[in-house]
């Protein structure tokens, strides 16, 4: 057990239990993303990607199978320190009162119940994962031809013709050289099209309700699969931690006593066990690890591109110099806020775009109206160029 949240009574919280059912698609995550890095350097490593479902699906399996067997929770319950418990209702009978009421009664898992946990958190998922891939494929070839138009309606509106010994042969027609597996691969595409959208809203429908029934202690079952099977997810004491080890340790001797063949083979199968037993172990501590370490790399990486791809901020040019005074123009005063036409303070302050120079509004509207140039360089200008400046107070 790494976690342990806080709380009163055997029943855990909502947050437990959904920390412990969003672990898998992280720890999925993390390792895509760690297996994508490697395969940078190791391209044999893209034969794993592309079988991602199925790697992941396997290794779950493993852990799952583990985990249910020696701890009787999931992988990830097994982290926040819960176990599962069989729920048996009875009837208990008061005499004295002659009334009855249900009894809520907790025990081990039975073998199916383990068998059908495996199927719920390991098997369902996978079709899951691969029903909503085809789904994905068949929205992305639906889009496209509502665009371009069907391949095979382009092509069979093309004229493919071969003259041989003055014959003409039509040498393409998709519709005769379409396999039967084909045509019924794309039937099952346009059935998962159709029908996968409310499978999947119904599912995450009753997801969710489990969850707001949970959270306001209206149910036991946190999803529907546990209220499937009859199971509650209750919070592990001390003593079952203690019963668990000591679990763990009597399945390993009744396995090691289980060995049969020479002395060498013996001595080969324990070693086999061993490093199994020490892998295992060392699964969940390590997998958790190998989350943050590899969260922690993607952001180092992550930050070191965004500093090497940021573009270079390079200083503000100079300001150009000042245009030159010509010799028949207006000088410019001597006070730099006085106007150059009227020599007073400044008005309404506007500028010249062909110069740059200012003066008041009225001024310089009505010089460059009459003129059409600037009065210091008499530079050519019209009442379209002037720009009336304005001051944040």
């Amino acid at each position: 057990m790494l976690f342990q949240v806080g709380g009163q009574g055997a029943r855990p919280t909502f947050f437990e239990m959904s920390a412990a059912q969003q672990l898998p698609a992280s720890l999925r995550a993390a390792l895509t993303y760690s297996i994508g890095v490697l395969a940078l350097r190791r391209p044999f490593l893209h034969r794993v990607l592309d079988y991602e479902d199925e790697f992941f699906a396997l290794l779950m399996l493993v852990l799952e199978s583990h985990s249910l067997r020696t701890t009787d929770a999931s992988f990830s319950e097994s982290l926040y320190g819960l176990r599962r418990r069989a729920v048996k209702i009875r009837v208990k009978k008061d005499n004295t009162l002659s009334d009855s009421k249900d009894v809520i009664h907790h025990s081990g898992l039975e073998k199916y119940q383990k068998r059908l946990s495996v199927l719920f958190l390991v098997v369902l998922p996978y079709f899951k994962s691969k029903l909503h891939s085809v789904y994905n494929k068949e929205r992305e070839a639906t889009l496209q031809a509502s665009l371009w138009g069907h391949d095979d309606e382009r092509f069979n509106n093309a004229d493919y013709f071969s003259e041989e010994r003055g014959s003409l042969i039509p040498t393409g027609n998709s519709d005769v050289e379409m396999s039967v597996r084909a045509r019924l691969a794309k039937r099952f595409q346009k059935f998962v099209g159709v029908f996968y959208p409310w499978l999947h809203a119904g599912n995450e429908g009753l997801s969710f309700a489990y969850q707001l029934l949970y959270l306001l202690d209206a149910t036991g079952f946190y999803s529907l699969g546990l209220h499937a099977l009859g199971i509650h997810v209750c919070r592990a004491t001390g003593q079952e931690l203690m019963d668990t080890s000591s679990r763990i340790s009597k399945i390993r001797s009744r396995e090691r006593d289980r060995l049969r063949g020479p002395p060498w083979l013996k001595t080969l199968q324990r070693a086999l066990l061993s490093c199994t037993y020490t892998v295992l172990d060392y699964a969940q501590t390590g997998l958790i690890a190998a989350v943050f370490f590899f969260k922690m790399m993607e952001w180092w990486y992550q930050s070191a591109e965004e500093r090497m791809s940021a573009p270079t901020v390079y200083p503000p040019p100079p300001p150009p110099p000042p245009p030159k005074v010509a010799k028949d123009g207006i000088p410019l005063p001597s006070d730099r806020t006085a106007c150059a036409l009227c020599l007073q303070k400044r008005t309404n302050p506007s500028v010249v775009s062909v110069s740059g120079f200012v003066f008041c509004y009225a001024c310089i509207f009505k010089y460059v109206s009459q003129y059409k140039r600037c009065p210091i360089t008499l530079m050519p200008a019209n009442v379209d160029q002037i720009r009336r400046l304005f001051h944040d107070m």
